[in-house]
């Protein structure tokens, strides 16, 4: 699997309207804590159906995109953090050492 950059207002808009899942990780580049979780994420993330988009925000560099995906998806804004999107609804958001790529698996699975 790989990881989409979400670097455009128009992708989350994208993300919003789509059918099915996608998850947005949102990461610190200046945190250890969240360059642990990623790493983590990575490393079961072989687990995910592989038609679910994978975003991922360096919220250092695009602050405003990571302040509207909080506004659009009614989550407290959180760093790292992971939002699983069904439908343009949050169905799953999780932060720091609560982010499981077991977690969204049996959540898509369900």
């Amino acid at each position: 699997m790989t990881w989409v950059n979400l670097t455009s207002m128009a992708q989350l808009d994208e993300i919003k309207n789509a059918s099915g899942f996608s998850l947005i990780f949102k990461h610190s580049t200046r945190c250890s804590i969240s360059m642990m979780a990623r790493k983590n994420f990575e490393m079961d993330w072989d687990i995910i159906p592989e038609d679910t988009k994978l975003y991922f925000l360096d919220l250092i560099a695009y602050r405003e995109i990571s302040n509207k995906i909080a506004e659009v998806f009614q989550v407290a804004h959180q760093s790292p953090q992971i939002l699983l999107i069904k439908d343009g609804d949050c169905v799953l958001e999780s932060s720091h050492s609560d982010i499981s790529a077991d977690e969204v698996a049996e959540v898509i699975a369900a």
